[in-house]
């Protein structure tokens, strides 16, 4: 038996949260009841109480967004946070933090999912189709969105709308056209261009996770800002990159296929891409027909022999070998490709750290200058494997929080379990 004693109105934000832990914790432990109408009638209850909390999470995400806050412990963006501390796939995380963005542009959403009379599927919905509109479309848009739910409309439904209310408006101003080739499977590799009015086009398609590596292996390195005075964001880097390579300016691509020597030999173990994406025994084959094959020799618990020099910059072959070993980022959590990543001394260059195989590590940019400018936020260790893991600690000015702030004595409402 467990109760819980608290005033609605009086309570702090996070007594109320508390409250909600404790009853959840509960409700998780119990078996659903034996008749299944009122199983119905509970479920159907409880998701419309955890909408009304996804309105709450939305306000929340929305203020440390604005803030920056994720950026004090580590964390490079929202998106980041919500997947790396909340457990969050990258869907998730990019439709709670589109809702997080776009709740004061939508006030009708806001009041009715707050309310409970809008489900979250239809609001972030919502939200996902006036993302790319400007303020004036905006509210036409939620008015024309929120009457087809009004009118019975599935959020599937509400959504292929809703994409077509930002291909309509695109068309409008010349800047896009409606893609035929939407309904595509995504078995095999396809893009569509189309030509826009001012004589540019239009290039929107799928690639599959071989033909990705090979994009990325490409376009990638060319896609990198070109110094501090690039301003260009990562969609014009890439536009830019492409144009080099579809000029014949760009390097040869390269693309790595980690597997064991019996693979080769005729063996069934899987190889993997530098990304971890899984390569079958007999298309390794196929493909080390017409590629080089370079040795990685291991030392004593699958540690890679020293590549390395004293210089400043890792080697080509370093580079290939520590791209073996960081799947991603060496911050936990981090999920930037190891392929996109910077080569970082471990113990920093300017600390005298040679340019060894065992004192290197793949860092994204945004983390590696990160560890520069706070280094008391992290720690380093290395694990099994050889690989260097590093890990960000809460800022060192970090008070403690008191989200319990004493509520004025008033007639409590109670629950008893």
């Amino acid at each position: 038996m467990s109760s819980i004693s608290i005033d609605l109105r009086s309570a702090s934000t996070g007594e109320l949260v508390d409250a909600i832990a404790q009853i959840t914790h509960e409700l998780a432990q119990r078996d659903a009841p034996d008749s299944p109408a009122a199983c119905m009638h509970i479920a159907e209850t409880l998701a419309a109480a955890t909408d009304r909390q996804e309105s709450a999470l939305a306000a929340l995400i929305g203020r440390v967004d604005a803030s920056g806050e994720m950026r004090r412990w580590g964390l490079p963006s929202t998106q980041a946070w919500l997947r790396t501390r909340m457990g969050m796939r990258d869907t998730r995380a990019r439709e709670r933090a589109t809702l997080a963005r776009q709740r004061h542009r939508l006030p009708r959403v806001t009041e009715l999912l707050a309310s409970g009379e809008l489900a979250y599927g239809y609001a972030s919905t919502v939200a996902d189709a006036v993302a790319r509109l400007d303020d004036a479309d905006c509210a036409t848009a939620e008015t024309l969105l929120l009457d087809m739910v009004g009118q019975g409309f599935s959020a599937g439904k509400v959504a292929s709308f809703g994409r077509r209310i930002r291909d309509v408006i695109a068309e409008r101003d010349g800047t896009d056209k409606p893609d035929a080739e939407s309904r595509r499977g995504y078995e095999r590799s396809w893009v569509t261009s189309t030509r826009s009015l001012d004589g540019g086009r239009y290039v929107k398609g799928w690639l599959n996770a071989e033909d990705a590596a090979v994009w990325d292996g490409t376009l990638a390195p060319l896609a990198k800002p070109a110094g501090t005075d690039d301003r260009r964001d990562l969609p014009e880097r890439t536009a830019a990159a492409l144009t080099a390579v579809l000029a014949g300016g760009h390097r040869a691509t390269k693309i790595t296929v980690i597997c064991d020597l019996d693979t080769l030999t005729g063996g069934t173990a899987p190889g993997r891409l530098t990304d971890g994406t899984p390569i079958p025994a007999a298309h390794i084959r196929r493909i080390a027909l017409s590629a080089g094959v370079s040795p990685l020799i291991l030392g004593r618990g699958h540690v890679p022999l020293y590549l390395g020099q004293r210089a400043r910059f890792a080697t080509p072959g370093q580079r290939q070998v520590l791209e073996t070993l960081y799947p991603t980022c060496a911050v936990q959590g981090c999920e930037v490709p190891g392929t996109l990543c910077e080569v970082d001394h471990v113990t920093g260059w300017a600390l005298g750290s040679p340019t060894d195989i065992d004192r290197l590590a793949l860092c994204c940019g945004w983390h590696n200058r990160f560890k520069h400018t706070n280094a008391e936020q992290m720690t380093i260790i290395r694990d099994t494997t050889g690989r260097h893991i590093y890990r960000v600690l809460p800022p060192p000015d970090t008070q403690p929080i008191d989200i319990h702030a004493p509520p004025p004595p008033t007639e409590p409402i109670e629950w008893a379990a």
